[in-house]
């Protein structure tokens, strides 16, 4: 049974949000919420362009989590559409309108209806680091082996 925790969320304008469905799961296991487009007018993406979609709500997150914003598998498959800060944040202090950047990575425009699946919304758990400068780091068998170190 996978734990469930609470987000608050408050539609920006309920009278122009009815027709909105609430960020949800579509399968019984699912990791990620799916979230919709709030355009009021179809939002035409050409190749290589970049937008913000809104999605006409905000959120409370409860401290010591995230909600992470990642692409629809679908859309970026078929589309090359997909997030550009992918995973995008959401931190719990954030109020503010939950926002997508999108970007076409394809080779047509693609149009962005409201109401359309444009995302996905994970909940993460979040650790703070405390950082402590140190002389020296202790040794591992990897060492500094970068990119391409295993010869993969």
């Amino acid at each position: 049974m996978q734990q469930q925790i609470t987000l608050s969320l408050r539609w920006l304008d309920p009278e122009q949000s009815v027709d909105l469905p609430l960020p949800a799961y579509h399968s019984d296991l699912a990791a990620g919420m799916d979230v919709a487009s709030a355009v009021r007018e179809p939002l035409h993406l050409a190749p290589g362009d970049i937008c913000m979609v809104p999605t006409g709500f905000a959120v409370a997150i409860p401290p010591g989590f995230e909600l992470q914003v990642r692409p629809r598998s679908g859309l970026a498959i078929k589309h090359g559409i997909t997030v550009i800060n992918s995973p995008g944040t959401i931190d719990a202090d954030y109020r503010g309108e939950v926002k997508v950047g999108l970007i076409n990575l394809g080779r047509k425009t693609f149009t962005i209806n409201r109401g359309d699946r444009i995302a996905q919304l994970v909940l993460a758990p979040v650790c703070q680091a405390q950082i402590l400068a140190v002389a020296a780091l202790d040794e591992t068998g990897r060492g500094d082996g970068g990119f391409g170190h295993s010869g993969i």
